[in-house]
């Protein structure tokens, strides 16, 4: 899938978490650059930095100094209502938990970001399907999560990520909780979400799920030591 216009800007990133005690600078002096349209794998072990990078490339966190602008916009110095609106519009989270609300519907689910949109109710319905149906459990909407496999929550994660049309889906280690083939499952799915334009992020430790990605991007202590072309060839590339 080729790439247009950048998206994610940074320059110069550092994060220090200050404990009281001592601090610690998660990430030392982070450039990277990912154009729309593009697959882009993070990975790197335990304590690496890579959650936090993608805590701030998702404007769930701000950082300690650099430069980070999204789709051209500086993010330094936006207001809280303004972050909340692009981690709400402009960016779709899948976590590693799945974060689903066990006690209401897989529909329910997918709906929560759509109402807190203020998208009407028929539209809602509309896209709620349009998105089961995309990911494969559109005869499963009105199970709960606790009467789905984990591949399958993963997926109802996957179509609330959607549910805002956004232009970044930001994976932190999606398939951590999977099994083998579900994880595998996944990361197609992913695959066919960027070979329909998506801009794919995803975040892991797994070497063979990133090697599926288009772009390994390697942090090892708050640092990106190698930035290289992957397959981008799906699931069947690591075999």
């Amino acid at each position: 899938m080729p790439a247009n216009d950048t998206i994610i800007e940074m320059e110069g990133i550092r994060k220090v978490y200050d404990t009281g005690k001592i601090q610690v600078e998660a990430l030392r002096g982070i450039d990277l650059n990912i154009s729309q349209g593009e697959f882009v794998a993070i990975v790197g072990p335990s304590g690496s930095g890579k959650s936090t990078l993608m805590n701030l490339i998702g404007c769930l966190d701000t950082p300690t100094a650099g430069v980070y602008r999204l789709s051209g916009q500086l993010v330094a110095g936006m207001k809280k209502d303004e972050l909340a609106t692009i981690r709400n519009r402009r960016v779709g989270f899948i976590f590693q938990n799945f974060n689903l609300l066990p006690q209401i519907t897989a529909y329910e689910n997918v709906e929560m970001p759509l109402l807190f949109g203020g998208v009407p109710r028929r539209e809602r319905r509309n896209r709620i399907e349009e998105l089961m149906e995309r990911v494969g459990l559109k005869d499963r909407m009105e199970h709960k999560p606790t009467e789905l496999s984990g591949g399958q929550m993963q997926r109802v994660a996957v179509a609330r990520a959607l549910a805002m049309d956004p232009d970044i889906l930001l994976a932190d280690e999606p398939t951590g909780n999977l099994d083998t083939s579900s994880g595998g499952d996944i990361m197609e799915l992913f695959h066919e979400l960027w070979e329909q334009g998506g801009t794919m992020l995803v975040i892991t430790h797994d070497a063979a799920l990133a090697r599926r990605a288009a772009r390994q991007v390697e942090i090892q202590d708050g640092l990106i030591t190698r930035n290289t072309v992957g397959t981008g060839a799906g699931p069947a590339a690591s075999e």
